[in-house]
Parts: C-alpha cells; sequence; structure tokens
C-alpha cells in the first residue's frame, strides 16, 4: 500500500473507532515516508482518543520537528497539553500557532 492509501484505510478504521488498527496504518504511513505530516497528525490523535496523551504529544513534537511552521501542529500541541492540565504550556503552544497562522495568511 502507498502511504496515502494507509492514511485512509487508518481514517476508515478510526471513524470505526477501531483506534488500535488505525494507529498501525498511520504507523505504517510514517514508515513509509517519514515526513508525511497528515500521518502525524491521525497518529497523535488516535493515540488521544486512547487515552495514551504522553505518546500523543511524543508524536506531536515529532510532528513540529519535521515543519515548525505548522499552524495546526502547535495547535495539536495546545489542546494535548490543556488535557494534561498544562495551561501555560498551552497558552504558549497557542501563542505559536496564532502567530503562524498570521504569517501564513499573507497579512
Amino acid at each position: 500500500m502507498t502511504k496515502q492509501e494507509l492514511l485512509n484505510n487508518g481514517f476508515q478504521h478510526f471513524a470505526k473507532r477501531e483506534y488500535d488498527v488505525a494507529q498501525d496504518c498511520f504507523k505504517q504511513a510514517i514508515e513509509l515516508d517519514s515526513k508525511f505530516e497528515a500521518a502525524y497528525s491521525a497518529l497523535s490523535e488516535t493515540l488521544n482518543r486512547k487515552g495514551e496523551l504522553d505518546k500523543a504529544i511524543e508524536v506531536v513534537k515529532m510532528w513540529i520537528k519535521i515543519n515548525p511552521k505548522d499552524a495546526l501542529a502547535h495547535t495539536a500541541m495546545s489542546r494535548l497539553y490543556v488535557q494534561k492540565g498544562w495551561i501555560q504550556k498551552a497558552e504558549d503552544e497557542m501563542a505559536i500557532s496564532n502567530q503562524l497562522a498570521y504569517e501564513n495568511s499573507g497579512m
């Protein structure tokens, strides 16, 4: 399967709440392309749904390392930090996200 097919397959399992299978699909997509940001996003949300917040945070850290200017990655990190109760860290990440979104808007 291609990375896109694995991602799509993972989304289908995610929609059915088959999180373990979805997780495997997203991991395989990342193995095929270690810079496939959509797979990092999907994997982090899958881990979040499974209650594995620390693992989800690690995945988002890898995503941010690949593309530090991705506002969505910083928003995802902010959401995870809120769930952990780390409000200041969450606010810091959201500020980064907002700044990046502004810069990317062309204004």
